[in-house]
């Protein structure tokens, strides 16, 4: 057997993409070579930006086994995973919080696989492997932590026993496709009031006069993605703010991966005035990025939720993640489903004070989680 050996390289344009993509099978957008490789080409990820890329890289003999992107933050900015209160505790006792090492898709709190391995070798064996790695790499380092964000429930499992690693949870809404037939059918699972306002929110979108089409693959123009995109910037704009992913981003995703892509454009007179742009895989729609020139009642929720429900029941999906936040998604039957965190903390004191925190706070987002649940629009013989 070939001795494994680590090697750690801040670029993912370092690793070879044919041995990449032989580890990345799920078809899970976010991990894959052209996303991530977007995210650096563009000049999104760097270390200006406070995003220096570090991938961990599982070698036997020349043979790529493992791969983990991972990120050196000087800040916490776009992970959705909230730990402003951790690195403050830190400065008042004097010690760096920063840099920190992230294992996540940044600006993208959806969950999914955080590391890749060979399918012939176990994936707790090559979990086990990379977090060795990786406490070594934050003692060497001085680093204060390593962050695991968002990781779906298998890795989560595969990962959580392995040494002192600290699990915090959270609470999203997601979507579920309970087999339905089409919109209408899902709708019949919900409470006639219910019902009522959504059938009445979208009617407000034709009363305004506007027409949401749908575009997927070759079907998405430059022309499309230059209207989105102006849509998507003016609306960070106006709040003041600088959205975190740029141009060439999207027109690098795009040509790469158009076939994982839909684009949801609302338009009024045959001019685009909204539009949402959402990732989808064998099983999941993840979304979304939105934009929009002025605001029309009820346009939000059509282009970013009922567009994106309507694209999973014709498309057999089983799921439909739109991120974090937004309680207004309950009414509208994302269901609370608990996220996870997987978190190293170098130094043991605060590894103490922060365990007893994830635990209180697991016991008050578990009784949010189970409000939220009894606010679910669905009749009571559906729910």
């Amino acid at each position: 057997m070939n001795t494994r050996i680590i090697t750690w390289t801040n670029s993912i344009l370092e690793i070879d993409e044919e041995a990449y993509n032989a580890l990345q099978q799920s078809g899970y957008p976010f991990l894959s070579y052209p996303f991530l490789s977007a995210l650096e080409e563009s000049g999104v990820c760097t270390a200006e930006n406070g995003w220096q890329p570090m991938f961990l890289c599982v070698y036997e003999g020349s043979a790529l086994v493992g791969v983990m992107p991972g990120y050196l933050k000087s800040h916490s900015y776009g992970e959705y995973v909230f730990d402003w209160s951790w690195a403050h505790a830190y400065d008042q006792h004097q010690l760096p919080y920063y840099p920190k090492f992230i294992c996540a898709v940044p600006f993208t709190p959806v969950m999914g696989p955080r590391f890749l391995w060979d399918k012939q070798h176990e994936e707790h064996d090559v979990g086990c492997y990379m977090i060795e790695a990786i406490k070594t790499f934050c003692q060497e380092n001085n680093l204060s932590s390593w962050h695991c964000l968002f990781p779906d429930p298998e890795q989560h499992a595969c990962l959580e026993n392995l040494g002192d690693l600290l699990t915090r949870v959270d609470c999203q809404y997601h979507w579920h496709n309970r087999n339905y037939h089409s919109f209408e059918d899902f709708l019949l699972r919900m409470t006639s009031r219910k019902r009522k306002n959504i059938k009445k929110e979208r009617r407000r979108i034709i009363e305004q006069e506007l027409k949401i089409k749908r575009f997927t693959s070759v079907g998405i123009t430059d022309e499309l993605l230059e209207h989105f995109y102006l849509f998507y910037h003016s609306t960070y704009l106006k709040r003041g703010r600088q959205g975190y992913l740029n141009k060439r981003f999207f027109k690098s995703v795009l040509a790469q991966l158009k076939d994982q892509i839909l684009l949801v454009m609302a338009f009024r007179e045959d001019q685009p005035v909204a539009g949402s742009l959402f990732f989808y895989d064998q099983t999941a729609l993840y979304g979304r990025y939105w934009g929009s020139l002025q605001e029309y009642d009820g346009l939000h929720f059509e282009c970013c939720y009922y567009q994106g429900i309507e694209f999973c029941i014709e498309h057999s999906l089983l799921r439909f993640d739109p991120g974090t936040q937004g309680e207004h998604k309950i009414s509208r039957g994302f269901e609370p489903t608990f996220t996870r965190s997987l978190h190293y903390i170098s130094h043991s004191g605060f590894r103490d004070a922060i365990s007893r925190f994830v635990q209180q706070e697991r016991i008050h987002i578990e009784a949010y989680a189970n409000e939220a649940r009894s606010l679910l629009p669905f009749n009571q013989e559906n729910s």
